[in-house]
């Protein structure tokens, strides 16, 4: 019976290592979800905490505060120099309108004087007027002259300061858009003193600040953990990715729940092993060099729609079991035979 048995439990052996291999399985697998440190881009004095350690916070939910006196300030103080450039503004304008009137009254003062100058010199060169008074003729158109060329460069240098647009609104103004953008920013930051939560999750290490404790500007407050999506990062060896595709199927088994199973799907496999992107990659040039099997990181999907099912947390150890839809078939098994009789000869 036992040299019976022998043949049948080889044959039956063969038969499942040749119709087997269509499910690869891997135990190095962690559970990860969207997570993130808790911050603003603005430093102030912590003056509400809104949550309390391992809290389930919505989306858009108050988190803590700080104080925003500051802040407040700040606002009031870019709406009073939007009041300030405004009014200087205003009175650039008022002086434009002013020059253009002294520049019209200049016009007339150059033809007059212009005028007289012909007169007197006429008057010379009949000998009734005497040189001094056309001398004094003479100044006087230049000087004419002189305050017209001024006043219309003073008049150029009002409309620069007013953007070239003196009879434009004041509101299209650069100075007074450049205040209302500071205005728009000190709003900003008053807006950024109120922390909330970007995601629906749960808030963890929220005894890292109290009320009183000054923080830094983006200065991680405490961490918010996404509880509603989570997937699986699988480190397979790149000897069992042969078959492994994106879209297959898989069964994914938590270690603190051994009687649970969610289903998944592979979401996508890395373009390079782990440790590509480590610090000092492997250089194997040296030689003594041994060849070591890598490892590829790759993301399950799972399937977290059954309420019934517990939470899965962050940095739990999962085994994932992938259906590759591919037996080894029978080459396999004479190619793995060989290798077995080269290695035993």
């Amino acid at each position: 019976m036992l040299f019976a048995l022998l043949p049948l439990v080889l044959i039956g052996g063969g038969y499942w290592y040749v119709t087997g291999g269509q499910t690869v399985s891997m135990d190095d697998a962690y559970v990860e979800s969207d997570k993130v440190g808790v911050s603003t881009d603005v430093a102030g004095i912590v003056r509400d905490v809104d949550v309390s350690e391992n809290q389930h916070v919505e989306t858009g939910q108050v988190l803590y505060r700080l104080d925003d006196l500051p802040f407040q300030l700040a606002v009031a103080r870019a709406d009073a120099q939007i009041g300030v450039v405004r009014d200087a503004l205003n009175a650039l304008k008022a002086n434009y309108r002013d020059m253009q009137a002294q520049i019209d009254q200049a016009h007339n003062d150059v033809s007059y004087y212009d005028t007289e100058f012909q007169r007197q010199q006429g008057l010379l060169g009949a000998h009734v007027a005497s040189q001094a008074t056309f001398d004094a003729a003479r100044r006087n158109l230049q000087n004419a002259q002189q305050k017209l060329a001024s006043l219309a460069q003073q008049l150029a240098a009002i409309a620069a300061n007013l953007d070239g647009d003196p009879t434009g609104p004041v509101e299209k103004n650069p100075r007074y858009l450049d205040a209302v953008a500071q205005r728009d920013e000190a709003a900003r930051q008053l807006a950024h003193t109120v922390v909330r939560a970007p995601f629906g999750g749960i808030v963890t290490n929220v005894s890292s600040i109290a009320p009183g404790k000054y923080l830094q500007a983006s200065m991680t407050a405490f961490y918010l953990v996404a509880a509603d999506h989570a997937w699986v990062v699988a480190n397979p060896k790149e000897t069992e990715l042969t078959y492994v595709r994106p879209g297959q199927a898989a069964l994914v088994t938590v270690d603190t729940y051994p009687d649970t199973q969610w289903d998944g799907a592979v979401e996508s496999v890395s373009p390079a092993a782990a440790q590509e992107f480590s610090l000092l990659p492997a250089q194997n040039t040296s030689g003594n060099w041994v060849k070591v099997v890598q490892r590829i990181p790759m993301r399950v999907r799972v399937d977290t729609t059954d309420k019934n099912l517990p939470p899965l947390r962050a940095g739990m150890s999962v085994e994932v079991d992938v259906d590759t839809g591919h037996t080894r078939g029978l080459p396999h098994f004479m190619t793995a035979l060989f290798r077995h009789d080269l290695k035993g000869g």
